[in-house]
């Protein structure tokens, strides 16, 4: 899952996206409203979590531009007015859930991961195929109730290729979903995962690479 975070609180921005990344999430992180709205044009979100008090553009306007472009990205507001008339405005704004500060880390992944899933379209709450199974709540993937004790980012390339439900997944959309934008987009680091994740699945393989396209399941 991809997210935007824009907080222009920078050393509560890092501690959040920190919190973010360790639940195998990928974060990038804008301080203003401006650097949102550009993120936003050229990158697929997930969820943006959006704060309301942002300089050069305010949150309540970033939310209106995300709306009025038809984003496909959810959007949360998460700010220090927290009163229900605050609660109010930010939802009529367009956004899809309201978190106040201070918060707990564990209810905003929870939050956002209930976004998430409505930011697409609907998959099983656990991804199936043969003798394997994902399930995302308990971060297990298992094969032949077997745990394959698989890496953050190898859980969310498998993640990203069960829900594809047999569709071609380019290594770039790949990267898009599972890592951030502070990723060199020439490494091979895509490659390198899908190698290690086949090793730990085992026989028989059930991740076809695709010459020059990509990868399925």
């Amino acid at each position: 899952m991809r997210i935007l975070l824009v907080e222009d609180e920078e050393r509560l921005a890092n501690t959040i996206a920190r919190g973010l990344r360790r639940e195998g999430m990928a974060v990038d992180v804008v301080l203003d409203g401006r650097s949102a709205l550009t993120k936003a044009s050229v990158n697929s979100y997930d969820v943006v979590v959006l704060d309301r008090n942002l300089p050069g553009v305010h949150g309540d306007e970033v939310c209106r531009e995300l709306v009025a472009r038809r984003s496909l990205a959810r959007i949360l507001m998460l700010t220090a007015a927290g009163s229900i008339q605050d609660r109010v405005t930010g939802l009529d704004l367009g956004a899809d859930d309201y978190l106040p500060k201070p918060f707990a880390l564990k209810e905003l992944v929870a939050r956002i991961r209930a976004l998430g899933r409505r930011a697409v379209a609907p998959v099983p709450p656990v991804l199936t195929f043969a003798d394997l199974t994902l399930d995302p709540a308990r971060h297990v993937v298992e094969r032949a109730g077997q745990d394959l004790g698989l890496t953050k980012k190898e859980f969310g390339v498998l993640q990203v290729l069960l829900a594809a439900q047999g569709r071609v997944v380019s290594a770039e959309e790949l990267l898009e979903k599972v890592w951030d934008e502070n990723t060199d987009p020439f490494t091979n680091v895509v490659r390198v995962t899908i190698m290690t994740l086949r090793r730990k699945i085992g026989d028989p393989p059930i991740i076809e690479t695709v010459p020059g396209v990509g990868y399925k399941i």
